[in-house]
């Protein structure tokens, strides 16, 4: 194999990781928005986020990982529709939006506290 193939290869198979990642994060900000609407008994409409920014970001320990905003709407009587975000830190929720009264931090992993 010569160089330009072994380049071809290696980038095929940053794109599959990285098509795989966001997959595993979007997954994760869904059972998070879910889990903290479920809590606040609010309805989760639609069942899906929507990717709305990616950055490169330090974790606490100072690794470099993807930070991910995903945006999502959920209903607190029914028949509206309110704007909320999860913002992932790697696989991790870091911040959970639900409204301007609503902030969701993460105590533990699947654990939410809210604050009014």
């Amino acid at each position: 194999m010569n160089f330009i193939e072994i380049l071809v290869i290696a980038i095929i198979a940053a794109v599959f990781w990285f098509w795989l990642d966001t997959l595993k994060a979007r997954e994760a900000g869904i059972r998070a928005a879910r889990q903290a609407c479920a809590e606040d008994g609010l309805q989760f409409l639609d069942e899906s986020v929507v990717g709305r920014s990616l950055r490169p970001a330090r974790d606490d320990a100072g690794q470099l990982r993807l930070r991910r905003v995903y945006s999502f709407e959920f209903s607190d009587t029914g028949d509206n529709r309110r704007s909320g975000s999860v913002t992932l830190l790697g696989g991790e929720v870091e911040l959970l939006h639900l409204c301007p009264q609503h902030d969701v931090m993460p105590k533990a992993p699947e654990q939410y506290e809210t604050f009014h």
